[in-house]
């Protein structure tokens, strides 16, 4: 039988903050996928919100894995199970795939330079995790 690693208050303090990150993640999904155009005028111009009016479903749906897979990862942390890497992984898929959309769009000048850092925090979250995740499966934290 192996030993039981108990996880560190550092363990469980990025576990939450992840989870909280993540689930801004979904706020502005919904907020995407379910604001009225006139919101998305209104809120980004008549020019960005045509282009995020235009968006087609396969970045629609890169942005929902990416941040339901982060969601369901942190909750995985939460409970301590080892499959926590894979959903971190396949947030990362989804992230790519809708940045990609972003680029070829031109959506990624909407925010203008905050809007590219957040692009980039966003890719770094995601990579952190799933090292995060790794390196406590390693270190018996998660099972």
């Amino acid at each position: 039988m192996s030993d039981v690693i108990k996880p560190t208050t550092s363990f469980w303090v990025i576990a939450i903050l992840a989870l909280l990150w993540n689930l801004m993640g979904v706020m502005a999904y919904l907020g995407m996928a379910m604001a009225p155009p006139e919101i998305m005028v209104e809120s980004y111009g008549e020019e960005m919100a045509a282009v995020f009016a235009s968006k087609p479903a396969w970045a629609t749906g890169a942005f929902a894995i990416a941040v339901f897979g982060g969601v369901l990862g942190c909750i995985a942390l939460l409970l301590r199970k080892a499959w926590a890497k894979h959903l971190f992984i396949l947030s990362l898929i989804g992230v790519v795939v809708h940045n990609i959309w972003m680029f070829m769009s031109g959506a990624i000048n909407a925010g203008g330079a905050a809007g590219k850092i957040q692009v980039v925090a966003v890719i770094i979250v995601a990579i952190l995790l799933i090292w995060f995740a790794k390196k406590n499966t390693d270190n018996g934290v998660l099972r």
